[in-house]
């Protein structure tokens, strides 16, 4: 017997562009699961609830809305919520409703984005939920060829509204890293092909063909995180992953990371993750399904 993450077959057909199914609930009791489609995810009323995106655990607030890319897992589960009315709306398209020519095209340029970020899942602001959720509820409303223009125009207004965070790291699902220069693409595929390895600023300054005060700078500026800090999430992305896939010890899996000592691991895990090792290892396979 085998715990596995769940993978969900929808009930969106080939023929549909998109599916959506809204309800109201008291509890979440749906595992832990991925799937082909994106999914938009808009949660009433679940203050307290606990949401996975890949290896992002949160405790979220009244007003919730995430999109979720393919294949990545999620799952919102009842946690502290104490609500008898968690309302919930979830709009499910095709990954290939957007033709790759499309999205290339520049009106689509901030579409394109959101989608590459929906990877590893994407969390907009209070402020833009609120000024989009009366849309979404009565998207169900509208039918036909009116109701795919209303989605159109809403993936639109949430690509270009501000604030998003992004959720997972890449590391942990594999993505590509999406920067716009080639030489921090450049630096962070050579962080993520030795991140069992000791990696200096020397190594990836030379890489980026800058003096090192210089790529500190760039790097900083770039991605608004320091050069350690990259590597470290880059780390942790491929630690939570072996966590969750493998049964190897925290201590294993720390010094196969490039951590030189388990207290460093568990002090740089709990400060981005909020929880240590072991508890997000428990939090995961409590939640999968028997088979």
């Amino acid at each position: 017997m085998t715990h596995i993450v769940m993978r969900e077959i929808t009930p969106l057909t080939p023929s549909d562009c998109f599916t959506i199914f809204s309800r109201t609930k008291k509890k979440f009791d749906f595992p832990l699961h991925y799937h082909d489609e994106y999914e938009l995810n808009l949660i009433l009323n679940a203050n307290g609830a606990k949401r996975i995106v890949g290896d992002n655990i949160e405790v979220i607030e009244d007003l919730e809305l995430v999109l979720v890319g393919p294949n990545l897992y999620h799952a919102w589960f009842s946690h502290q919520c104490q609500s008898e009315a968690i309302t919930e709306v979830t709009i499910q398209f095709h990954k290939d409703l957007f033709d790759d020519r499309f999205l290339k095209r520049n009106q689509l340029s901030f579409v394109k984005s959101m989608l590459e970020r929906s990877q590893r899942g994407v969390l907009y602001s209070q402020e833009t939920i609120k000024g989009i959720k009366e849309r979404l509820l009565s998207l169900n409303k509208k039918s036909g060829f009116d109701s795919v223009l209303e989605l159109l125009s809403i993936l639109h207004d949430l690509s270009i509204s501000r604030d998003m965070k992004i959720l997972s790291d890449p590391s942990f699902s594999g993505e590509k890293f999406h920067y716009n220069s080639r030489r921090i693409e450049k630096v962070f595929e050579y962080m993520n092909d030795n991140y069992n390895k000791p990696v200096t600023l020397a190594e990836v300054a030379k890489i980026a063909n800058m003096p090192e005060a210089s790529f500190s700078r760039f790097i900083k500026k770039r991605t608004g995180k320091t050069y350690i800090d990259s590597l470290n999430e880059i780390r942790l992305g491929h630690a939570s992953r072996m966590l969750i896939d493998t049964t190897d010890t925290i201590a294993e899996i720390a010094y196969k990371c490039g951590f030189n000592n388990i207290s460093n691991f568990n002090r740089i895990f709990k400060r981005k993750k909020y929880c240590i090792p072991k508890q997000f290892r428990e939090t995961y396979t409590g939640n999968r399904i028997f088979i």
